[in-house]
Formats: C-alpha cells, structure tokens, sequence
C-alpha cells in the first residue's frame, strides 16, 4: 500500500511501528492459511514472538510498500514466517529492500482460546532447511523463557529529572483494548502491540535527544501472554544505552484485566528498540550520553553495550563475508 501522512513523522519518514504492523498482518495471514489447509478444528495465528529487524532503509510518504511473506519452518505446534518489505517510488520506479523479518507464530483454537492446535507440516527443499529451521526453532524458544525470568522490573516516576538522565526521557502510554484491536479470538494483534511499542519508544528517543528520530533496529519482541479486549495496557519505555550515535530503549507492556477479570496486572510483551538521530537533511547526528544515577541504571547501561558490541561485531563479520562472496 502506499503510504500516507499519517503513516509518517513530522520529517516524513515512515513510523517503524507502522512498519512493524504491515510486517505482523502479512505473518498472520500466510499462518492462519497454512494451519487451516487440512481438515480440522478451524484456528487464528497468534504472534509469539519477532526476531531482530533491522531498518535497512528509511521510507518515505508517497513510497508503496510492498510485504511478502514465506513459511520457512514449522513445529509441532509453531510456524515460523520470515518476511520481505520493498518500497518503491512509483514517480521513478526505483525499489530498495527497507527490511527483513522473521516472525513465530501458533495456532489458537476459534472454539477454546487457550487452546494450541497442531501444525500442518510443510515440505522442505532441502533437509538442511528443516535441520536449521530446527536449530532456530530451539534457539528462540531458549532465549524466551530467559527473557520472560527477568522481566519483573517495573518504571516508577521520577520527579524533577535531569537533562539526559533515565527518569528524564522514560514514557509510558496507557490504552483501552477495543474491539478494533483484536483478532477473531478476542486478543489484540501482534501488530498494534508493536505500534504502540514503536510509539513509546519513539517519544523517549525524542526526549532525549530532541531531534528528529528514526527506528534503527528492533531486538527480539516477546509476546509472553495474550492481551485480551477490555484489558487496559501500560507501555513504558526507558533508555538503557547510548553510543555516539545510537539509543537503545527498552519497552515492555503490562496488561490489567478489566472487565470480568479478577487477575492481577501482568507482563504480557518486552522487546528494546533501537534509534538513530537525523538531522533536517537526513544525516546521522551525536547523541547526548546517557547519564546513569542508580546501580540498576548502570547495569542496564552495561548489559545494553553488550548486546550494541555483540551486534556491531556480527554486522562486520557480515560485511566481510558480503565482501569475500
């Protein structure tokens, strides 16, 4: 679809949440196809998780993007999506891949919500692709339930804050779950989930560097729990790490059941985003250092340089090999 001003910022560069939405809705559809293609117990594809993204490229207003998506591996009771976004300036026909994608998936019975239906198996090419979709498989599955043990932080707000400091920048954004947010289940998409993250994410970036702001990358989002409609949800955002040209931010949603609920507030998605400063012409800029107070902040700060160095070691290790190929 092409894209429109309210897809944008107020520099004209396309929302990564907006992107990360279209990203969502192509890996439900191509799921919920491929777990209803036999005879069976009818199902919807719930979103449990989204690998890194990296924003290859920026898109523009007036640009059409163009989202693909393939079933690359399937589990027991898992798909895994990988998938393609292009834009293309329809004035010169120009095309430029803005990013790429890997989604898992499970199916959820229309009859019981808490129900996890089998998958259809697909039909690999090669048995190498079933072994290393098998090694993907597991991996992520790993690094899941280790995200889900250290999630019981929580954002508290900090009264007259410094200039670049966490309390300063850290935002929180609360929203009533509505019938236009859910699937067929009664659950909110995957992709308004990652939207609002975007959001949040976008406004601690803003505060900190106060220039205009793009979605560089996207580590793994991790869908814990369902988020059911009448829930109200809390998206807080807070910075854990700066380099000197890029902010990481950690996002994570809280649900409290509202209606017909007597549960208690719980963790249902985390993921750290990743942002860039440009200038009016689009070039990158320095960002204001973090200045960390508690011992909390600092340990973030460090366990955030790892995961910046670890990233930046395997993008060269990929540059070279681009380069040897």
């Amino acid at each position: 679809r092409i894209m429109r001003p309210d897809d944008a910022n107020i520099a004209g560069n396309v929302h990564g949440g907006t992107i990360l939405k279209m990203i969502e809705e192509a890996g439900a559809i191509i799921s919920t196809r491929h777990c209803n293609c036999q005879a069976g117990e009818p199902c919807v594809a719930a979103l449990a998780r989204v690998e890194r993204t990296d924003f290859l490229s920026p898109m523009c207003i007036g640009e059409v993007a163009n989202v693909s998506a393939e079933i690359t591996y399937t589990s027991r009771h898992s798909v895994e999506v990988q998938v393609n976004v292009m834009s293309e300036n329809i004035l010169t026909g120009a095309k430029k891949v803005t990013n790429k994608a890997t989604l898992w998936y499970v199916p959820l019975s229309l009859k019981n919500v808490n129900k996890v239906l089998e998958v259809p198996p697909i039909q690999y090419a090669r048995k190498e692709q079933e072994d290393e979709g098998k090694k993907r498989y597991e991996e992520q599955k790993l690094d899941r339930l280790e995200t889900k043990q250290r999630n019981g932080d929580v954002i508290l707000p900090v009264i007259n804050p410094d200039p670049h400091t966490v309390g300063y920048s850290q935002s929180s954004l609360i929203h009533l779950v509505g019938p236009s947010d859910c699937t067929l289940l009664g659950f909110v998409h995957g992709g308004v989930t990652m939207k609002l993250m975007d959001e949040v994410a976008g406004i601690v970036a803003a505060r900190h560097c106060k220039t205009n702001i793009v979605t560089a990358s996207v580590d793994a989002i991790n869908f814990h729990e369902k988020i059911k409609k009448g829930c109200v949800i809390t998206v807080s955002g807070r910075m854990t790490f700066t380099s000197n040209k890029s902010m990481e931010i950690e996002v994570f949603v809280d649900a409290d059941p509202f209606v017909d609920e007597p549960r208690e507030r719980y963790r249902a998605v985390s993921a750290f985003f990743t942002y860039v400063s440009l200038s009016k012409e689009g070039k990158p800029l320095p960002v204001p250092q973090l200045l960390t107070e508690t011992e909390d902040e600092k340990r973030r700060f460090e366990e955030g340089k790892g995961r910046y160095l670890q990233t930046k070691a395997k993008r060269q290790a990929q540059m070279q090999q681009a380069a040897q190929q």
